[in-house]
C-alpha cells in the first residue's frame, strides 16, 4: 500500500508498505480522506518533541472498515466511521478523573504511532466511531478539529449570554467560532491580521472581527462591552505574548483558554489575573468530544467542507506541504482524498 513518510525533518515521501494488520481489539480502516493539520507541519518541520522518526503523519481521517481484530463487537467490517486520535491508558490519574486526553502515558495516532496518511491504517477499535448515513467521509475526516473547539469551549465553562472573543482566524479559530454558534453563542468576535481569514469567519457567523494590525484589539473590546470586558477568550493565535493583552481584556470572573504548544515564556502580571478571579484553562486534543461533534454535523448545526480550500489526490501530498509552507494565507484546511 502507498503511505506518507517523515523520515526525519524535511525528508518525506510517498512509499510503499505492508498493509498492516489488525490485532486483537484493533479495526484495520481504509482511509477515504485525511486533513493535513498544522501539527503535521510541525512533524514534517522537526518542531515536535513527541515524535518519533519514521512516523506515518495524520490524525484527522476517516474510511471504511476493512478488517476487525479478535474481541472487537462496536464496529464491523463495511461500518463507515472517523477516528479519535486520542489513545489512553484507563489506569494514571488523570485517566482515573476523566481526563484521558491529558493521559499520563498518552498516545497520538499520526505522532505516537503510525497515522491515516495511509491507504489503510490499524486503530484501537474503541477509537473508531460510526458514522451515520447522512455525514460524508469527506466531512467525517475533519471530526477531529472541531473536537478541539468543543474541548476548549467546555473547558471555558460558557454561560448563556456570553460574549466569546477568539484570537486568530486559521483552523483552530474557526471551528471554535463554528462549535460555539452551534452550541448558542450569538456574541462573537474574531481576530486576525489576514482580512480574507476575517472575511471567512464573518462568512461562518461571526458578529464581528477585528483586524489586529489596524486596530486596537483592547480599546475596542472596551468599547464593545461598556469597559466590562470579555467572559471568554479563546486563544487559537497562541502568541505567548499576548497573553497579558488578553488578561487585562477579559472581564471579572473571565475565562481564558490556552491552546498553543509555544515553549516560550508569558508574562503573568498576577495582579490582573486575582483582583478578576481569572480561570486561565489549558486545552489539548479533546476529551471524548467525539459523539457530540459528530452529532452536530448530523443534525446541520456544522458544515465541515466549509473549512476545505484545497482537495488533492494523495499523489500530489508533496505538493500540498509546498503549498502550506509557501503560501499559508491562501490555505485553510488542505484534505486529501486517499481511495480516488
Amino acid at each position: 500500500m502507498k503511505a506518507f513518510e517523515v523520515r526525519a525533518p524535511h525528508d518525506f515521501s510517498i512509499v510503499d508498505i505492508d498493509a498492516p494488520q489488525a490485532a486483537a481489539g484493533e479495526v484495520s480502516v481504509g482511509v477515504a480522506f485525511a486533513g493535513i493539520c498544522g501539527s503535521d507541519m510541525h512533524i514534517i518541520h522537526g518542531d515536535n518533541a513527541f515524535v518519533r522518526f519514521p512516523r506515518i503523519t495524520g490524525h484527522e481521517f476517516a474510511g471504511v472498515v476493512e478488517a476487525v481484530g479478535k474481541g472487537v463487537e462496536n464496529v464491523s467490517v463495511g461500518d463507515r466511521v472517523c477516528i479519535d486520535p486520542v489513545i489512553n491508558c484507563g489506569e494514571c490519574y488523570p485517566c482515573r478523573i476523566g481526563r484521558p486526553n491529558v493521559c499520563s502515558a498518552m498516545q497520538v495516532i499520526g505522532v505516537h504511532r503510525n497515522g491515516g496518511f495511509a491507504n489503510q491504517v490499524s486503530v484501537p477499535a474503541a477509537n473508531a466511531h460510526r458514522l451515520p448515513e447522512n455525514i460524508a467521509l469527506d466531512q467525517a475526516a475533519l471530526v477531529e478539529p472541531y473536537t478541539i473547539a468543543a474541548n476548549v469551549l467546555e473547558r471555558m465553562q460558557p454561560h448563556d449570554g456570553d460574549a466569546l472573543l477568539i484570537l486568530g482566524a486559521g483552523v483552530i479559530g474557526l471551528t471554535i467560532l463554528q462549535v460555539a454558534r452551534a452550541q448558542g453563542l450569538t456574541d462573537i468576535t474574531v481576530c486576525d491580521v489576514i482580512d480574507d481569514r476575517l472575511d471567512v469567519a464573518r462568512s461562518l457567523g461571526a458578529s464581528h472581527t477585528v483586524n489586529g494590525q489596524r486596530e486596537d484589539l483592547e480599546a475596542v473590546m472596551a468599547e464593545r462591552t461598556s469597559g466590562e470586558g470579555v467572559p471568554l477568550i479563546a486563544d487559537a493565535a497562541c502568541v505567548p505574548a499576548l497573553f497579558p493583552q488578553l488578561a487585562r481584556i477579559a472581564s471579572p470572573a473571565g475565562r481564558i483558554g490556552l491552546l498553543g504548544f509555544n515553549t516560550t515564556p508569558s508574562d503573568l502580571v498576577q495582579l490582573e489575573v486575582i483582583k478578576k478571579e481569572l480561570t486561565i484553562v489549558g486545552s489539548r486534543l479533546n476529551n471524548r468530544k467525539f459523539p457530540e461533534v459528530i452529532e452536530m454535523l448530523a443534525s446541520g448545526r456544522l458544515d465541515a467542507t466549509a473549512l476545505v480550500s484545497h482537495r488533492l489526490p494523495f499523489a500530489e501530498m508533496g505538493e500540498a506541504i509546498h503549498m502550506i509552507d509557501h503560501h499559508p494565507e491562501r490555505v485553510c484546511k488542505v484534505l486529501i482524498e486517499l481511495d480516488a
